[in-house]
Order: structure tokens, then sequence, then C-alpha cells
């Protein structure tokens, strides 16, 4: 298969492509890739990195007011569909997918004009603007969620996939994230992340409960700062709790986040959906913290669909406190059938098949094409 791929702007958009490259390799090991994504976006140095052939084209999103900057974003996309349409004839892919992002727009629309079969990926509970235009034009369209159907009304044909990053994390080794953390196999870990920029929110609140953390003795905390938080929050816990308490971790980054999720019991995040499915397909129980700062309010929704489950509990931002906090994680931690109730749930939730789901649906569209 000669495939191409889009999505851009944050990594929930390019760790699914990603994933999907890797499970297309596995099974179709001829397989040759293009991606195509924003000049400034983060695809632009994470898609080179992992070895994959990048084209950039310049587009940006629609502003959600009236402003006089969407005509120059209408212009970018008409300019970006032509570029599209070159590299699209140039590289000539039997299957083109699209995971999200303003930049997909132009690369899935051009695919259509040229009819070349497409798929688009929708990672969250409400789907976004781009994904939305483009249904009516993809031969399929992707969701990570269940019930989800009646958001794309125009779509061709709608599959529910799951998220691809779970296959990425549900093959991960926890004896691995023991051994990064420096801890005995088995020794419960409650890991708070902010994102992979930090979250000063919850920063605050981890600053706020670092004194309360004695009091779960056999339990080890790992909080991952982000690097731009790290120094200023690691110095706050001291002077808040007296010293690093003596159970905690504070670090800026994790480099294997799949294996140090592999062998976490509890784990309190954003709601971000590559994330969720991540967690969901190990069957993590959860305390998510939704960011208010995301188009539509999505990451609630996300949130609100794994609390539903009984897969977690949820904090609003506003009422976001270290207290709040530390007493849903010391309820959680403290009752056995609790965690195992919410680790089912969330079990139930996964799709850790999701990357070979997708793959599956690309040979089939490439073999109707035949």
């Amino acid at each position: 298969m000669r495939v191409v791929l889009s999505g851009g702007g944050t990594g929930g958009h390019i760790y699914p492509a990603l994933a999907v490259v890797k499970q297309c390799a596995s099974e179709y090991p001829e397989t040759e890739f293009l991606y195509i994504g924003g000049q400034k976006g983060l695809e632009s140095s994470l898609v080179p990195k992992a070895g994959i052939p990048f084209e950039a084209i310049n587009i940006t999103g629609f502003r959600r007011k009236l402003s006089p900057e969407n005509i120059k974003t209408v212009v970018r996309f008409l300019r970006g569909v032509s570029t599209s349409k070159k590299l699209l004839k140039k590289f000539k892919p039997d299957v083109v997918i699209g995971t999200g992002g303003y930049v997909c727009g132009p690369v899935v629309y051009a695919a259509s004009k040229l009819g070349i079969p497409s798929i688009i990926h929708e990672q969250n509970a409400i789907p976004g603007l781009t994904n939305r235009f483009l249904s009516k034009y993809a031969d399929t369209v992707a969701l990570s969620f269940e019930g989800m159907e009646n958001a794309f009304p125009s779509a061709k044909n709608i599959i529910y996939t799951g998220n691809p990053r779970a296959t990425t994390v549900y093959e991960a080794d926890k004896t691995k994230g023991y051994s990064t953390l420096g801890l005995i196999p088995g020794t419960p870990i409650v890991l708070v992340v902010g994102g992979s920029r930090g979250a000063k929110a919850i920063n605050d609140a981890m600053i706020e409960m670092a004194p309360m953390l004695s009091e779960l003795e056999h339990v080890r905390f790992i909080y991952v700062t982000g690097e731009s938080y790290y120094e200023p929050t690691l110095q706050a816990i001291k002077a808040k709790a007296g010293n690093l308490p003596r159970g905690l971790q504070v670090l800026p980054y994790v480099h294997n986040m799949p294996e140090v999720l592999a062998c976490t019991s509890l784990i309190v995040n954003r709601a971000g959906a590559s994330f969720l499915a991540e967690i969901t397909s190990l069957g993590i129980p959860s305390i998510l913290i939704p960011s208010p700062n995301v188009t539509n309010n999505h990451q609630e929704k996300n949130a609100r669909t794994l609390e539903s489950a009984g897969a977690a509990e949820v904090i609003l931002e506003q009422g976001l406190t270290g207290s709040a906090l530390f007493t849903s994680i010391k309820r959680i931690m403290e009752d056995v059938s609790r965690q195992v109730s919410m680790s089912t749930a969330s079990r139930r939730l996964g799709k850790p098949d999701s990357a070979h789901l997708l793959v599956e649906e690309m040979h089939r569209l490439t073999q109707q094409r035949r």
C-alpha cells in the first residue's frame, strides 16, 4: 500500500497517525508513507524524527468569530488544496487518512476531488470543525467514542475503531515502567500529569496537597509537571511540605509514558482524547480534570463519557483544590473494590485493537478501488 497521512497542531492529532504508521508497517511491511502537515505545527518536528517522509503546506484554522483573518484562511485553504493535489498526484497513494487538525482539510478534500479513498478519524466526543466539514467528502469516518454517529449526518460510512494510540500503550512493558521509576514491581502508583506542557491549576493543587501525602504511606506519587513548570513547582512543594515528601517523585517529563502508564494504579490527568484511549486500553482508574481552554469544552464531554461508565471521577477546574483532589485519591486508593470496578469499567471502554481496525479499513478501501 501507499499511504498518505495528515494531522497536526497538537500531539493528540499526530500520535494517532504515528500509531497507524506503526501498525500498518507491521501488517504490511511493504507500505510506503507520506505525511502532509502544517509548516508550523508540532508534526513538522515529530514526523521527520519518526523517519517518515514529510511535506508541509501553509494552512491556518478558521476564527470562530467574524474576522478579516478568515478571508486569508480561505485563500490558504484553496492554495493548500492545490498544493495537496500536486503532492498526491506525485506520490499516487492508495488511501489517505486524516487524524484531525485544520491541516487535514485541504489534504482530505483534495483526495476526494482526485477520487482517492480517504478516512477521517475523530478523537473527541465532540467533533472538530474540520472533521465535520470533511465528513461529507471522506469515504469513511472513524470514531473514538461510541454513540457519535449522529454528529456526522452526511457521512457515507461510519465505523467505531477507538483511538489507535490505545494499541501503542497496550503493548507496553510494565516492568520497564517500574524500572524507570526505581520502584519494586507491584508498588501502588498514583500518576499525576498535567499534559505534555503541564497545567498550572494541577500544579497548584499538587503543591497544596503535598503535606497530605504521608496519609497514604504505601502509595508512591509520581508527579509530571511539564518542563517549564518543573523547577518552580519542585521548590514550592519543598517549601509547602518542609521537604520533598518521601513518597513523591517530581519529574519534568516522562519519555517512556506508555511503560509508566502500564504500571500505574490510578492516574490524575486532563481529558485529552488520545490520553483517555491510552488509559482505557490498560484499564487504569482515573481522576480527570478537563481543560476549560479547549474548543467546545470537548474535554469535559470526553471525561463525562468515562465518568458515566464508572471508569473515572471528574473534578472541574473551578472546583479543584489540593484538599478536594487528595480526598478523591485517598477514597479510591483505600478502597480495593472501587479500584477493581473502575478498572473493569475503564477496560470495557478500551480498544487495544484500534490501530488494526483502522488499517483493516484502509486495506478494504484500497481493495474496493481496484
